[in-house]
């Protein structure tokens, strides 16, 4: 496991985790913003007008309404991203990575203005008469043609097949196995349900919903995701209220350091500008996706005469989901103050680093000797050998790393017991034959149980970390109703919708595996996922610029055509 996760972070490193592809996707954004002049302001009210069913037609072909679209989409992207994933960010660079996620949102609504534009424009019916539409379509059908020759090639049937394989593979890395794991470990630690339970019942559900297809997924989520952002807000909101003191404060700490990098803080050991820009560009993409190629496949089963109308309500997506439901999750994990706190948990031995020398927190000297190590900068020397543990109690003079932070009050277990003995070490890492024993003590939290203690600092007491349990159930339940979605259509792409209930039979199968695997090893795995959908679909856009801004333009030529009275946002 210990030999998976690296070969994951070593390639993360190399693609979604370098520089070149955040400044690629952000640069993207940035270009089509320039380039058709900032639709997402321009277009903002028109696009809420769409979703309301103003202008639609009897005569519109697809399998769901706009409004339904767009929720299918949001629960897609309103799940992890948003309790987790901005837990996530800030426990790794900082409160200024949620400023880097909101500047990735705002970008991100209008790469997925352009890409859901193209991809329902392009969109196709399967065999069985239902909507089969998303980046592989356009790629297959305009990306075979050599866009100054005319010459027909087949590069685009290619990229479009890489894309769907990709896309599958990310229904599994993004959109189920991160969403169960973060659910069961949530409902352990909430209500004390082992985990193996919760995911033999959800899966059993998601097997439910998802046999139905598009239909009664977007009549599951067209009910849910409202119902599940309301819950998630009171809660939220009882935070902020109760710590309103520290709203300012909150503010000033994700705007303050955008350009240094974030200075060590309570158990926080610091991070660069660099890595704290990767960190929450990457953690924007995760919660809405914008980019992905993911939200295009459901907007294109949308009913709509022109595809345009169809990206405009894709806009409200990032908006929605990161702007908003992002912005008040960090606001709680700020204003609470949980965020640089140390807490007694069960360490992941994937999380954990065994340093060679003692090391104090208190001394600036030693915190930037380890944040160096820890963003590959320079190293320490790690411990290779035995500790030496009694009653629980380790003998050596050492220090250990887990979750970022210097653990303290450090116990070890065997079998629910304190243990005595030795624990074999190589090369900083728990050996993989000590696998039945367990350590517990104060270090940083991460992920849905940083947010759930942050819940608590209300006056809901300890009933707040049940609204985070709920609503994180809710909303990761959701997103993986929706994946199933965007990779059955890969495979009626791939191979035919004949296979597709064959698909469905291995997604729920491992949504439930997913429930008791190692989260860090998930996490990792759907940061790879993104990037290998992200790449050809941004390539793709950006190959099809001007025919997006022709496109948009002919939109409002018909639509002042058929709505004389109307007033519009662009100049025809």
């Amino acid at each position: 496991m210990q030999q998976l996760n690296d070969f994951f972070q070593s390639l993360h490193s190399i693609l979604g985790g370098h520089q070149w592809f955040v400044f690629f996707l952000v640069g993207t954004g940035l270009f089509f913003t320039l380039y058709l002049k900032f639709p997402q302001l321009r277009y903002f009210k028109h696009a809420i007008k769409i979703v309301s069913g103003k202008f639609d037609k009897k005569e519109d072909e697809g399998d769901t309404s706009h409004f339904q679209a767009l929720t299918t989409a949001l629960s897609g992207t309103v799940g992890t991203g948003n309790i987790a994933g901005v837990a996530f960010a800030i426990f790794m660079g900082g409160p200024a990575a949620l400023f880097w996620m909101l500047v990735t949102a705002f970008f991100g609504m209008t790469t997925k203005f352009v890409e859901v534009t193209l991809s329902h424009k392009y969109r196709d019916f399967d065999e069985k008469g239902m909507v089969a539409g998303g980046p592989m379509y356009y790629m297959k059908k305009r990306l075979n043609i050599n866009l100054k020759s005319g010459k027909i090639i087949k590069t685009g049937k290619w990229l479009g097949i890489f894309f769907a394989a990709a896309t599958i593979l990310s229904s599994f890395g993004s959109g189920s196995m991160p969403q169960i794991n973060s659910i069961t470990n949530s409902v352990l630690a909430t209500f004390g349900i082992d985990r193996i339970i919760t995911g033999a019942v959800l899966a059993v559900l998601l097997g439910f919903v998802i046999i139905g297809g598009i239909k009664r997924i977007a009549k599951v989520t067209e009910r849910l995701v409202p119902g599940m952002a309301l819950v998630y807000l009171i809660g939220a909101f009882a935070v902020i209220i109760t710590n309103y003191q520290n709203i300012i404060p909150s503010f000033g700490a994700i705007f303050s350091n955008i350009f240094t990098g974030q200075a060590a803080i309570g158990g926080f050991l610091g991070a660069s500008f660099a890595f704290m820009f990767n960190q929450g560009v990457n953690r924007g993409l995760f919660s809405n996706e914008a980019g992905q190629g993911s939200a295009p496949i459901a907007h294109s089963a949308a009913r709509a005469h022109e595809p345009v109308s169809e990206g405009m309500v894709a806009i409200l997506e990032p908006f929605i989901d990161t702007i908003i439901i992002c912005t008040i999750t960090g606001l709680v994990l700020l204003s609470s103050g949980v965020w640089n706190e140390k807490f007694d948990n069960q360490f992941q031995k994937t999380d954990m680093i065994v340093f060679a020398d003692p090391y104090n927190g208190e001394v600036k000297e030693d915190q930037k000797a380890i944040l160096n190590h820890l963003l590959n900068e320079s190293f320490l020397p790690v411990f290779t050998g035995d500790l030496k543990v009694i009653d629980g109690e380790i003998q050596n003079e050492l220090t250990i790393i887990h979750a970022r932070s210097i653990a303290e009050n450090i116990k070890v277990y065997l079998n629910g017991e304190l243990y005595s003995g030795a624990v074999n070490v190589a090369d900083g890492r728990i050996a993989d034959g000590e696998n039945n024993v367990s350590f517990q003590g104060e270090s940083l939290i991460h992920s849905a149980p940083l947010t759930a203690k942050a819940f608590t600092r209300s006056f809901f007491g300890e009933w707040g970390k049940y609204i985070v349990s709920i609503g994180l159930l809710l909303f990761a339940f959701s997103t993986a109703i929706s994946w199933s979605y965007y990779g059955d259509r890969s495979v009626t792409f791939l191979f035919g919708a004949k296979y597709v209930v064959y698909y469905r039979l291995l997604y729920v199968v491992g949504f439930f595996f997913a429930g008791f695997t190692d989260t860090t090893i998930i996490w990792n795995l759907s940061l790879l996922t993104v990037v290998f959908m992200a790449i050809p679909n941004l390539l793709g856009i950006l190959l099809l610029r001007k025919e997006v801004r022709s496109t948009i333009r002919n939109y409002w030529v018909t639509f002042k055509k058929e709505n004389p009275d109307v007033k519009i946002p662009e100049k025809v």
